[in-house]
């Protein structure tokens, strides 16, 4: 009865800590998170999104397409973030072999020096060691798994990353390409406006030789011709910097870039947002904040693991001999079995508990901030698409009347009907409503790609 006891009293003991440890590692929950009214206005039950459309879907310009498929090849931030994912993989192979024992091995020489007094002469013997030692620590708290698990969530967060940087990149090149063809029509419609003013300049020469207007006319015509014409160099310059954004995105030196014309370009017809819950599968940095969660989770899982005693068994043998390393000798081995229990730890497991604990709730503060961003940007993004909508066909209107009025002030100049003013007027807000209906159409194209970035777009 007593040798029954002897076995089965330690398998008993075993038993009950490994129970025990379930209730000191927590089970993962989800970060609980309000959705209600993330998007404002746009309530729908939809749940069809944009998000779904590959980027070739969404951006139909094949120019556009050659840029970001070379910008996801050659980004190099993007690479940057696939070099994280292989650190990721690194750390988490290592958690897996965490639960294999260790295994060292051990050779050594040693002489030991001594004097032999009835022969007046010195001795010197060697001693020939080799050995193995192994080690395995019991994961008896889950302390282990819980790392495993932690490394994992890590993993999924660099992956996550990965892709947001991706999407990030995605809408970054649409976005650039999209204002270098505004900058391009916005070049065309200024060096066209020089043209006409040189026009109307003309114009007011023949005027002031017939008497009808005075030198004041030539000279204020001319200004204005020159206030257009000195805002060229600026609109080139820019043209060229975003150039050499779009070179950066796509890990090229600056040099120029092949697109199509602006009046080629439409903005998508129906957006569909799809409901809030959908951001938690399409954004990729909302998915980045909630692997941050798990894995600062399962961290203060580790942390509590800390407080309990650690179960370490260890084994050695080898060869010893006195000879030669080949020569004969003895075999020696050993077994332990270990169990080791904090008493005072200067405070170390509970402020490693402490940390662990806040970081957590850290990791919960910066989720709840992701959702609450997304929601922001998806507002932002229909209300600037809706806007610009507006403005589109009131500009239209606009353009129309301007235009009209630009060709009766010059027809009643030459009669002396109107003040020459009233044409330098009209030609001057003519452009300015020109270059704002680029404009318009821009902020169009712009809130549509950050609509589609916002949803989580991009990366599939």
């Amino acid at each position: 009865m007593k040798r029954y006891l002897k076995v089965y009293l330690p398998v008993t003991g075993l038993i009950i800590l490994l129970s025990a440890s379930c209730k000191i590692t927590q089970p993962y929950q989800k970060p609980a998170v309000d959705m209600e009214g993330l998007y404002r206005d746009n309530v729908t039950a939809d749940t069809l999104s944009i998000a779904s459309l590959h980027w070739k879907e969404m951006f139909t310009d094949t120019l556009l397409q050659k840029l970001i498929g070379e910008g996801i090849r050659q980004n190099l931030n993007l690479k940057a973030a696939y070099s994280r994912i292989r650190q990721s993989k690194a750390y988490l192979e290592q958690s897996r072999l965490a639960f294999l024992p260790s295994l060292s091995g051990d050779g050594s020489a040693t002489a030991a020096g001594s004097s032999n007094q009835s022969e007046l002469k010195s001795v010197t013997p060697y001693q020939y060691q080799a050995e193995l030692t192994t080690s395995w620590e019991a994961d008896l708290w889950g302390k282990l798994s819980s790392a495993k698990r932690a490394n994992l969530a890590s993993l999924l967060q660099a992956e996550a990353n990965a892709r947001a940087v991706q999407t990030e990149l995605v809408a970054s090149i649409a976005t650039n390409y999209y204002r270098l063809l505004a900058l391009d029509d916005q070049l065309l419609i200024t060096q066209q406006s020089v043209k006409n003013w040189q026009t109307t300049v003309d114009i007011m020469k023949k005027l002031k030789t017939a008497d009808v207007v005075t030198g004041a006319a030539v000279v204020q015509s001319e200004s204005s011709k020159y206030a257009v014409a000195v805002t060229i160099p600026d609109l080139m310059q820019s043209v060229r910097e975003t150039e050499n954004g779009l070179n950066l995105l796509l890990g090229r030196v600056p040099g120029p870039i092949e697109r199509s014309k602006f009046d080629q370009i439409h903005a998508i017809a129906l957006l569909k947002t799809g409901v809030p819950v959908q951001l938690l599968a399409n954004r990729p940095d909302v998915q980045a904040a909630e692997y941050n969660f798990k894995n600062a989770f399962e961290l203060s899982n580790v942390a509590r693991t800390y407080f309990y005693p650690s179960l370490t068994i260890s084994a050695s043998g080898g060869y010893s001999s006195f000879s030669s390393f080949f020569g004969p000798g003895s075999w020696i081995s050993s077994l332990t079995g270990g169990l080791t229990q904090p008493i005072f730890n200067k405070g170390a497991n509970k402020t490693r508990l402490k940390v662990a604990l806040e970081q957590q709730q850290q990791a919960v503060l910066s989720f709840q901030t992701t959702i609450l961003t997304a929601g922001q940007e998806v507002s932002n993004a229909m209300y600037s698409y809706q806007r610009a909508s507006e403005k589109k066909i009131t500009r239209t209107s606009q353009l129309e009347n301007l235009e009209k009025s630009v060709q009766y002030t010059q027809a009643l100049v030459r009669y002396g009907s109107a003040n020459y003013t009233e044409v330098l007027t009209a030609q001057q807000s003519f452009l300015a409503a020109q270059l704002s209906q680029v404009n318009d159409q821009l902020q169009q194209l712009q809130a549509t790609v950050s609509l589609y970035r916002a949803l989580g777009g991009g990366w599939k």
